[in-house]
């Protein structure tokens, strides 16, 4: 007879810690390194043509150690709250005017309607929105905006029996790889391309194609994870709303277009920053509560209400923030970014390509800012890749997969944490709901830059 054998004992389910827990952690490792690794900094100079000060390559020297303590490194968090002050008041203020939306109904009222007349067909707003979103990416390099738009996504992917995680895929999702493999992102290629002296726009027939390849395989897997998790949703029956009732959900709904186009517009064309944005949002909630007949007492609990809904989200922005303030009063960052370029020279040139692309993704950690990361790696990125016979459009691509795709997942992105907060979205569920078609795409990104030397993509 065989050995009885008990019943097996499952071991527990891995799971990430809290997200401002890790960021905490984040925090005080970034703290231990500045005690660790030599301070040291590159010259920079004014560039005329982007309007930023970018480093001097080959410029790099030791500078006087400022290690940053414990209670230093605590300091940090409301430095990082307060350096984040306008992203932070327009993730407040556009909680509090969706807050009011939603109490006047009318966003329920005009998703019911939609899904209504999509009947069976109800899953093609996943592709549609996915393809906005990455447009936004693309074009704009939307992030942070997307917090604006999680209330109406929760309420869409509700009656479509979608789960909040298919919302985050669908907007920051597509977004993030629509800015990463984008020809014209003005905050990442644009300056990329200015930094190291490229033709602005040059490459773009080959960027263009591989963004479709891309945005391909991201919407076919929020949507193959979309078939997986929907549930079959009940039709609610019409609204036996009055005529003045249907009259003042329709001119909330107005109110709420209206702002958008405005908000496009004032993006676009106006330069409009987080502080405008932001006071559009207020105006706009204000404007739908008074017209859904809340009244200004009604109106203002539910800006209250809204503000509390976002406390988290804002909050992790702020935290997300003091590992940048962190390793730069510890003066480390170019430190790190030299560490990280020298042993690419004994590369051979593939293998060197892919390595910036891992260094790319390895900077973005502490600095979750692809502007700002542009200004600081490539001025020593592209005579790297002059010595080694890269060209320079291939060290851009290296730049522009590694620093973009690194958006869908380092914890440090405010915006993608934020997001994540505001549809309550596990950051550990994220990571396993993504984790196929993410790899997929980073190794669409691989696979480009090798094609790239391959072609000898100028």
């Amino acid at each position: 007879m065989g050995a009885v054998t008990g019943p097996r004992r499952r071991l527990p389910a891995f799971r990430l810690p809290n997200p401002l827990t890790l960021l905490v952690a984040c925090t005080l490792v970034a703290a231990a390194l500045t005690h660790v690794l030599r301070a040291g900094a590159y010259d920079r100079r004014a560039d005329p043509v982007t309007g930023r000060e970018v480093v001097v390559a080959g410029t790099y020297h030791q500078i006087p150690a400022r290690p940053v303590g414990p209670f230093a490194a605590v300091v940090a968090i409301p430095r990082g709250i307060i350096d984040a002050a306008a992203v932070i008041a327009f993730v407040f203020l556009v909680g509090g005017a969706f807050g009011v939306v939603d109490r006047t109904g009318a966003l329920h009222d005009g998703i019911d309607r939609l899904v209504r007349r999509l009947g069976d067909r109800g899953l093609l707003a996943v592709p549609i929105v996915c393809m906005a979103f990455a447009a936004g990416g693309a074009f704009e390099n939307m992030q942070e905006e997307i917090i604006a738009l999680v209330p109406v996504l929760l309420v869409l992917v509700g009656r479509l029996g979608l789960d909040p995680t298919c919302a985050a895929m669908m907007s920051v999702g597509s977004a993030a790889v629509g800015a990463a493999f984008s020809p014209v992102n003005p905050f990442q290629v644009g300056i990329a391309q200015k930094v190291t002296g490229v033709p602005a726009l040059s490459g773009g027939a080959f960027r263009t194609v591989v963004m479709l390849v891309a945005l391909a395989l991201w919407i076919g897997g929020t949507m193959m994870y979309a078939q997986r998790v929907r549930r079959v949703v009940s039709p609610e029956p019409p609204s036996a709303s009055t005529g003045a009732g249907k009259a003042r959900t329709a001119v909330v709904l107005a109110i709420v277009v209206a702002t958008f186009a405005a908000f496009v517009y004032g993006v676009v064309a106006l330069g409009w920053d987080f502080d405008q944005e932001a006071a559009l949002f207020c105006i706009m909630g204000v404007a739908a509560g008074l017209a859904g007949g809340l009244r200004v007492a009604g109106t203002v609990e539910a800006f209250v209400e809204g503000f509390r809904s976002m406390t988290y989200a804002a909050l992790l922005i702020g935290f997300a923030r003091a590992i940048y303030v962190v390793m730069d009063e510890g003066h480390i960052i170019d430190t790190v970014v030299r560490g990280l370029s020298l042993p690419l020279a004994a590369l051979p040139v593939g293998l060197a390509a892919l390595g910036m692309m891992a260094a790319n993704v390895a900077i973005h950690v502490p600095v979750p800012t692809v502007s700002g990361q542009a200004v600081l790696t490539l001025p020593v990125f592209a005579p790297l890749a002059d010595l080694i016979g890269l060209s320079r459009q291939t060290a851009i691509l290296s730049y522009q997969y590694g620093a973009g795709l690194c958006d869908l997942v380092t914890p440090t992105n405010g915006g993608l944490m934020a997001v994540l907060a505001a549809a309550s979205v596990p950051y550990d569920q994220w990571l396993r709901a993504t984790a196929r078609v993410m790899l997929s795409v980073f190794a669409l990104g691989a696979a480009a830059i090798l094609i790239a030397i391959a072609i000898h993509l100028r």
